[in-house]
């Protein structure tokens, strides 16, 4: 075989090894978007389920109002003492309000009306296609505060979120106007919030694949990122706050925590729980939680 035929045929192979090489790139780009598809899909999953009766101890009644993220959203309302204020509890992403009970208990025996919700594709919500971390949650938390405020017209107005309930309230598109507001364990971008969870797991080798898997989600659920940042809007809160989260939490860590109370407006406090992870902080510390909660709405919704 002359050198020209043997070059030739090494060309030829190279060729093929070069497509190959592509197709087998290509192949596992398609592969790792579609994970990323899925992983968004779980994330973002609405969570509906059925939540049954109202504790007879709540002595509540059912609620249902439209929302302008397109559900209809379900609740109880506990009617309190005239005076003492009104309450607006809102759960954490792949919750409703039957996780919400124990602090609706604790206040409703101080004398408080309040109201506990299934936010949009959440519990027994009549609508939504996809958790969206805040978003159109803050339509259902606008949504609340105006049937609360006609139902009870001349309380004072506070709210408790918790976690994506927290975003909710923050992220609602104009300040929400009530007298005191308690946000639990909120994260404050929503980079940090997947980077801080892929850092969980799988690891932290997959933190640099956070901003695919939040461009994907954000695409799924119809959510821009830029919209999901609480820590940017938190300022604008209109409201006392106090802000609480757990000292070992790793889904938002203490020092995001600590950077949102540092963008927050005055008055406001921070109660950080020790040893508390991104727990139920009212069951890890209920006493303690009573206590501060408690002294807190009383400060700011009961009348004088």
């Amino acid at each position: 075989m002359d050198a020209w035929s043997v070059s030739k045929k090494k060309y030829k192979w190279r060729r093929r090894i070069g497509i190959a090489s592509v197709v087998v790139l290509l192949v596992l780009l398609v592969l790792f978007v579609a994970a990323l598809w899925r992983a968004g899909g779980m994330l973002a999953s609405p969570a509906f389920r059925p939540v049954g009766p109202a504790p007879a101890d709540l002595a509540a009644v059912d609620v249902n109002f439209p929302s302008e993220s397109g559900s209809r959203i379900p609740g109880w309302l506990s009617r309190g003492s005239a005076g003492e204020g009104a309450v607006l509890v809102l759960h954490g992403a792949g919750a409703n309000r039957s996780d919400m009970v124990s602090r609706a208990q604790f206040l409703h025996v101080l004398g408080y009306t309040v109201m506990l919700i299934d936010m949009q594709a959440h519990g027994e919500s009549q609508g939504g296609h996809w958790i969206t971390f805040g978003d159109l949650e803050s339509r259902d938390a606008t949504a609340a505060v105006d049937y609360l405020r006609h139902t009870v017209p001349g309380e004072h107005i506070g709210i408790i979120g918790v976690s994506m309930g927290a975003a909710a309230v923050v992220l609602a598109e104009k300040p929400l106007g009530v007298d005191a507001v308690v946000l639990e364990s909120m994260y404050p971008t929503i980079e940090e919030a997947v980077e801080d969870r892929l850092r969980m797991d799988p690891g932290p080798w997959a933190v640099p694949a956070a901003p695919l898997l939040i461009a994907v989600t954000g695409v799924r659920i119809g959510a821009s990122p830029r919209r999901l940042r609480p820590i940017d809007h938190i300022a604008q809160l209109g409201a006392p706050l106090l802000l609480l989260h757990g000292a070992i939490d790793r889904h938002t860590r203490i020092e995001e925590a600590k950077a949102v109370f540092a963008a927050a407006a005055e008055p406001k406090a921070m109660w950080i729980v020790e040893g508390a992870a991104h727990v139920d902080l009212h069951h890890f510390a209920k006493e303690a939680y009573e206590a501060r909660v408690g002294g807190f709405l009383a400060k700011y919704l009961r009348r004088p």
